[in-house]
């Protein structure tokens, strides 16, 4: 008995851990319940019981968290960033977004600077891009030919 919490405690990480690592693919609660090798009802037992939310909540949790990174730092519509997270509707997706944020995600997006300022661009491209493209003297001296 003594050994019980922790044997249910490492399965049900094991399907944390999934859905952490999965979020953006068509999981289901069934799918973690298999993961941690437990029936659907009591695995969702289990994990409110150790987690304090429902597995369903935990992974829409992590989609929403990525959703939101991904509009603070791309300019990705948010139809594809709907479909990036796992998520099959947009409006399923805004009403759980502002449930989450208060904002929808249009709105969230425009409360941060535009992922533009965010772009990195390398020293050697920005030497190479800010080179003159038409020169206008020839180095060895010849007469330019028409």
């Amino acid at each position: 008995m003594g050994s019980e919490p922790v044997r249910n405690g490492h399965h049900l990480l094991r399907a944390k851990d999934l859905a952490d690592a999965r979020y953006a693919e068509p999981l289901t609660v069934d799918d973690l319940a298999r993961a941690a090798g437990y029936s659907r009802a009591h695995f969702s037992q289990e994990f409110r019981r150790a987690f304090g939310e429902s597995p369903h909540a935990y992974l829409l949790t992590r989609r929403l968290e990525r959703a939101a990174a991904l509009l603070r730092t791309t300019d990705y519509s948010v139809a594809d960033i709907c479909v990036a997270v796992g998520l099959a509707s947009v409006g399923s997706f805004t009403t759980s977004f502002v449930r989450m944020y208060g904002l929808k995600p249009t709105d969230y997006r425009a409360s941060f600077p535009p992922a533009s300022q965010f772009a990195l661009i390398p020293w050697c491209l920005q030497r190479a891009y800010g080179r003159p493209r038409h020169r206008t003297f020839r180095e060895d001296g010849a007469q330019p030919s028409n």
